[in-house]
């Protein structure tokens, strides 16, 4: 059995945040917006288009860009869409989670 690379809490935020938003809207701001809004955390676009890049790297979300616009100065869009790698390690991840959930000790009286 080969090793698994579960991910880390933000790299299941951001993909959560594209599954959500949906290849027609999940671009980096509105990614970042999504996470702010549903964890009540302020993350940095930095953060987010650094995970991005991490995880397209890893083949987990896959990228197009969009058309010019006038509103963004000229500057295109890069639209995130998760592919099925993606969805395979979020399950993965919360399956693993949930395992040592059920499995975790209880807590000691007093804790």
């Amino acid at each position: 059995m080969g090793k698994q690379k579960y991910l880390g809490t933000f790299e299941q935020l951001v993909l959560y945040a594209v599954d959500r938003l949906g290849p027609e809207e999940a671009y980096g701001v509105e990614i970042q917006k999504s996470i702010a809004i549903n964890t009540n955390n302020d993350f940095s676009i930095g953060a987010v288009t650094t995970t991005l890049s991490r995880l397209q790297r890893d083949g987990l979300v896959s990228s197009v860009w969009g058309e010019k616009t006038a509103e963004r100065g000229g500057r295109r869009k890069r639209f995130f869409k998760i592919e099925a790698a993606g969805y395979r390690a979020l399950n993965e991840t919360q399956n693993a989670i949930e395992t040592m959930r059920l499995g975790a000790l209880p807590a000691p009286a007093g804790a």
